[in-house]
């Protein structure tokens, strides 16, 4: 799959929150990743045990990160981690062994503090998937595909000795380099 093709992005309707500001739809880029579902994933009635999607979760996360520019790797090393603090899952229809899946990821909330992610594991059929490109940035669009899991993620900016950070102070070219990536540097 083409960079282009894999950092499709979709946008999606509502407000977000930055630092108190509405920045309307800046941070409600969907990003997207594929993956198929491999036997180990499975029960035996060829179901996805549910633990697995907080797996898909974090690969939505860290593509989604990298395409950005930004690796966690490249984030450790800076000397910032980023703890899960919060998680809720929804489950609607389970994904089953052998399917080829999309986990949507976008931020939420994005400050010196804290991230919060959205996600969205949708099984799309392959008419869905070929006409990706063609829905390219378009305003309100609907994700396509059906619903498997929808959730979330909050996170908080910690340093190596698990005490809470501010980004803008304790890494503030990893700050600037989301900020510019996500609302594009802020000037909203």
């Amino acid at each position: 799959m083409l960079y282009w093709e894999k950092a499709f992005i979709f946008r999606n309707e509502g407000t977000m929150a930055y630092m108190g500001k509405d920045v309307g739809d800046k941070l409600g880029r969907w990003y997207m990743t594929s993956v198929r579902v491999r036997y180990q994933e499975s029960d035996q009635m060829g179901v996805v045990y549910h633990a697995n999607y907080l797996n898909w979760f974090e690969i939505g996360r860290t593509e989604m990160i990298r395409e950005l520019g930004i690796t966690y790797r490249s984030m450790e090393e800076l000397g910032v981690l980023l703890p899960v603090t919060d998680l809720d899952m929804k489950f609607s229809q389970p994904a089953r062994y052998d399917d080829e899946i999309t986990i949507f990821t976008r931020m939420t909330v994005f400050s010196k503090l804290r991230i919060k992610y959205a996600y969205e594991v949708r099984r799309l059929s392959d008419q869905e998937r070929g006409a990706l490109p063609e829905k390219n940035n378009a305003e309100g669009t609907e994700l396509p595909g059906e619903l498997l899991v929808s959730g979330t993620t909050s996170h908080v900016w910690v340093n190596r000795e698990w005490q809470p950070v501010r980004l803008d102070k304790s890494a503030p070219v990893l700050y600037n380099a989301l900020n510019h990536s996500l609302i594009g540097g802020g000037d909203s």
